[in-house]
């Protein structure tokens, strides 16, 4: 939320609300965050009613974004890199009148050459002047300069020291294990630890449909988010787990980045990421906003470890085995 309070207010500050016309444009990775970030600036603009935002995905009739843009037209957009390009190319989308143009998980998006191509053509369909700004928690040193591209003078606010990049009030643990013991230790852990909300990574879309359907079967209701749901349906279960109508979710790395769920306590890699970024993309779910937390990471082969003493020596930190007992006040607020 902090990233996204930054840029929503600043936006939201010197959006022109006189003509309907476009003029703040943020992009992002996920339709998930799309809608996040877009409900963000409804919330943010309740004393603000002449303000109009409208979000555009994919997985939506590009009908209903068409009838938007024609009958009432927003003055902020949010959305993903293919659909506001298809609607850009259109025409249906007039970029002709952005001042603020802003990149979200920035680095997740330059990275993939294909939405890399995407937001080149898109930024070209922008005025020449205007304001640019990129945010991420982790930014490779390899896309900085990637990112200075899309700006003139550019000023950077970082973190040069990655050691500082820790989670306040975020208790990190790991079990080692075989890979046929991780359902048996993901039950005792469910049975024995107090949670609000509780986040499984896996690292599979297959494995995630086989993981919710098992921990149903064991008496955990749990719902599932991943790339080959429907998009109604991945929005009908964001919005569910956000108000508190499920309090366990099964998820890949699409719900790994800048999601909010103000009250996920608990967060379980099953599958230990594949890089140190993810990794603290992912434990970072938990104790957000101020609040107490706990990440557990199972380790089940060589790859694991490795990564595991990548995140440990790269951010500094120590993170002991699991102890058989968690003492309740370390990761649950009063």
């Amino acid at each position: 939320m902090g990233k996204t309070a930054v840029f929503t207010l600043a936006t939201l500050q010197q959006a022109n609300v006189e003509e309907a016309k476009v003029s703040v444009l943020v992009i992002c990775h996920t339709r998930e965050l799309a809608f996040q970030i877009a409900h963000e600036y409804e919330r943010f603009s309740k004393y603000l009613p002449s303000v109009k935002t409208a979000v555009f995905y994919g997985g939506v009739p590009v009908k209903q974004n068409l009838e938007i843009l024609k009958n009432d037209c927003p003055h902020i957009v949010v959305g993903t890199p293919g659909r506001i390009l298809a609607l850009a190319r259109d025409k249906a989308l007039n970029l002709g009148n952005i001042k603020h143009f802003v990149l979200d998980e920035c680095d997740r998006v330059l990275e993939s050459l294909d939405m890399r191509r995407d937001i080149q053509e898109i930024f070209r369909l922008t005025p020449h002047e205007k304001q640019v700004m990129l945010f991420s928690a982790t930014l490779a040193k390899e896309v900085r300069p990637v990112c200075k591209k899309f700006c003139q003078d550019p000023m950077e606010i970082y973190i040069d020291d990655e050691t500082k990049l820790t989670l306040h009030g975020l208790q990190l643990y790991y079990s080692k294990l075989a890979e046929a013991e991780k359902n048996r230790k993901l039950n005792d852990l469910l049975d024995a630890l107090e949670f609000n909300q509780v986040v499984i990574f896996v690292s599979k879309v297959a494995r995630a449909k086989e993981l919710n359907r098992l921990l149903t079967e064991c008496n955990f209701p749990s719902i599932c988010i991943h790339g080959g749901m429907k998009q109604e349906e991945r929005i009908k279960q964001y919005k569910s787990f956000k108000d508190f109508n499920a309090r366990i979710l099964v998820a890949t790395d699409l719900f790994g980045r800048g999601i909010d769920i103000e009250r996920v306590n608990v967060v379980i890699n099953y599958d230990f990421p594949d890089e140190s970024d993810q990794f603290l993309h992912r434990v970072g779910r938990a104790g957000r906003f101020g609040t107490k937390g706990i990440a557990i990471s199972f380790i089940s082969s060589e790859g694991d470890q490795e990564i595991l003493s990548k995140v440990q020596s790269r951010f500094e930190v120590n993170i002991p085995e699991l102890p058989d007992e968690i003492d309740m006040s370390t990761y649950m607020s009063t």
